[in-house]
Parts: C-alpha cells; structure tokens; sequence
C-alpha cells in the first residue's frame, strides 16, 4: 500500500537553563509552517511527540514533562534596535495544543547562541573573544531581552565552571537581562499589577479566599502564601504532582487568578491558556534537602518559591517565574517581598525544589505607580544535538 515518506527539517536540541527545546530556523521550516495558525502547530506536535495518550512522549523530541516539551522559531529582526526575533511554542503533552502565549526564561539563554551560531546576528557585533551582546526581541509578548554570550576564537562558548542547580554539569554562565519585563509591546509600561493591588483577596470555590499577588512581569504570575495552602514551602515534585487533587486545586486558584488578571474572561477558557498564568507559593527561608539530596540551610536564602508549569510542580524554577519573583521581591508589600522579610531590596536569592537561585530587579514607585527597568539573572546552554529532525510528510 502506499506509504507517505518522512521529511527532514534542519533543527537543533539544546538545554538552555533548566529546560531543553527544539530550536528552529524561520527559515528552515516547510512553507506552510513559516507562518502561524494551523499547519505550524501541527508541525510542532508531531516533532515533540504530542498529543500522546501514554504521557511519554516517545515518538517524538519531548521528554514528558513541561521542562522538556518545548519549541523555538528564530529569525532576523524586524524590530529596530534588535538582531534576532525569538518566537516560544509550549507544547501540551496530552493534547493537541501549542500554547504561544508567553516566554520561556530558560530556554532565553540558549537564543543568543543559537542565534549567532546561525548566522542571524551581524558577524560585525560578535567578538574573537569576550562577550557579545544580543538584543533579543521575545515575540511572544513583545519585550526585549539582552542575552551576553561568551565567544572564544570567534565562537560560542558552552563549556565553563558556572554550576546551575537543576544541571547536573556546569557549562559557560550567560548573563539575561530583562528589559522592562512589564511594559506592553509598545514599550509604554504595561500595568505590572492588573488589580492596581500589591496583595488581593482571589475567592477560589472549593478551595477558600485567598491573600495572592499577581503581578504581569516576566510572565503573569499569581503568588500565594504556602501555609494558606496546606504547604511549607519546602515541597520537593512527589510531595503535590502525585497528588491529583492538590493539581486540581491549584488548576482552580490558576483558572480564577487569570480572570482576575484579565488574561480571560471565564475560567473555561483556562484549559487553552495552559501556559500561563503561572501560580507559585513562598514562604520564609527554611531547611530542607533538594531534589538531588543537597542540603539548602535557611541561612542561604531569602524566601521559599515552588512554582507550578503546564499543571505540575516544576522541578526548579521557570525562568520567566524567576523574573517575576525578582520583581514582586523589589516591591514592598507583595506576598513575594513579605516571605523575604520586607523592606526595599535589588536582589534575592530563593530556594527552589533543586536548589538555589538568585535573580536581581531595579524597581521604583514614581506617581503611585511601580515599574521595574530590568531584571537580571545568569543561566547556561548547551547544544546537545544538531541536524535534521524528521516527521511523517502528512503531520501538517
């Protein structure tokens, strides 16, 4: 009988912080997928291996878990002042759906080298040695991030001694910097606090009223008190992501969060925004042993942060999660600011389930009004393989 042969599309797997990614040239997919809609998101699923039944992801590049589902389109800036556009797709696992509606902070430190590797920042700009700078233009909810790439003998630099909790292996450090991470596409200051409230009272049925703070910077986050949850603050992933009706409650603080946010306008329509908004839930610095069985003393951190991604506890932390815990810490009165102990503050560092994180944001209040200029923190990447990924020719 006749058979539809596989094609092949140039494609490269990289980890970039914590998370790992297909990362596409624009240019290099099939014509129907250069654009959004349909066909593109097709593509994507079948390369990942999703909607898959198992949960597994074996017929394709996903490794199961939301850290590991991941796409990335890349292409040359068309935006003034910026060398590259960076396009996210968040694969569901279980279903058929590519959510394109925020970033990936992880997968952001593999950009730049993805992108000068390709060829799609000017040869002039990139150094023999030392660090070129990439001005990234995050497409997905129109911000600029500034990634600092180490270049050795004119090429990217992967190896080094920066260890990441959450990696097993330390590789080159690359500095991200947040370029106001809650300005609207046009630059012109998003509303950081779409409440106009540093801590709001969200009623969840089934679950109670609580104290959260929900803030838009970075990716929209709701933040909630560990210990008004039944928590501590020290979960480790078998503690909540075993526990079917602890995800439900927390899918019910998310759905009711985003409504509030203004994301959406009825909690159903949450089943299509599974990658965002995000919820988190913090408390005071504590003792506890990581994932990896390293102990994290209390004396080492400002605050506690578990954060939930596509529906589980993530195993770190998001690196867009990260810039809105740096942001909410820089602002007094925020939930995230009271579990660090209050006050005025540039930087914290979290424990998370596999460690220990700092992240550093420039807040300031003029007119009543926060804004954040930057947040800054240091991932790694590596390339892990490199060529063509092949799909059946009838999958888009």
């Amino acid at each position: 009988m006749p058979h539809i042969p596989q094609i092949k599309i140039p494609a490269t797997y990289i980890r970039g912080g914590t998370s790992k990614g297909v990362f596409f040239n624009l240019e290099d997919l099939p014509e129907a997928a250069q654009l959004p809609g349909a066909a593109r998101d097709a593509l994507l699923l079948r390369v990942i291996g999703s909607p898959d039944p198992y949960g597994k992801q074996i017929d394709g590049m996903g490794g199961a878990t939301s850290s590991t589902s991941k796409t990335v389109i890349l292409s040359r800036s068309i935006k003034p002042g910026h060398d590259v556009d960076y396009l996210f797709g968040q694969v569901s696992i279980d279903k058929a759906f590519v959510d394109w509606s925020g970033n990936c902070g992880n997968l952001s430190a593999a950009v730049g080298s993805f992108a000068i590797s390709s060829g799609l920042v000017d040869a002039s700009r990139i150094p023999d040695n030392g660090i070129a700078t990439v001005r990234i233009w995050q497409a997905n909810i129109g911000k600029t991030i500034i990634a600092h790439v180490p270049i050795t003998n004119g090429e990217v630099q992967e190896t080094g001694d920066f260890e990441l909790d959450g990696v097993t292996f330390p590789a080159a450090e690359v500095q991200l910097e947040f370029l106001d991470p809650a300005a609207d596409e046009d630059g012109a200051g998003g509303s950081m606090f779409p409440t106009g409230n540093l801590v709001d009272q969200l009623e969840v049925p089934g679950v109670g009223t609580l104290e959260v703070t929900l803030i838009n910077a970075g990716i929209p986050t709701i933040f909630v008190n560990a210990r008004a949850i039944g928590y501590t603050g020290t979960e480790l992933q078998d503690a909540i992501n075993g526990d079917a009706a602890a995800l439900a409650r927390f899918e019910a603080i998310r759905a009711h969060g985003a409504v509030r946010m203004g994301l959406i306008k009825h909690i159903d329509e949450a089943a299509g925004r599974q990658h965002t908004p995000k919820v988190a839930f913090v408390a005071p610095p504590a003792d506890y042993l990581s994932s990896s069985g390293k102990q994290v003393l209390a004396s080492e951190i400002d605050l506690l942060v578990r954060a939930l991604s596509m529906g589980k506890l993530h195993h770190a932390m998001m690196g867009t999660a990260a810039v809105a815990i740096g942001t909410a810490a820089a602002i007094p009165g925020t939930l995230v600011n009271l579990a660090a102990g209050g006050g005025e503050r540039e930087a914290v560092r979290f424990g998370h389930p596999s460690g220990t994180l700092r992240v550093g944001a420039q807040a300031q209040q003029v007119n009543g009004e926060w804004s954040v200029t930057k947040a800054i923190m240091s991932r790694s990447a590596r390339v892990l393989m490199e060529g063509w990924v092949r799909v059946p020719g009838d999958s888009f």
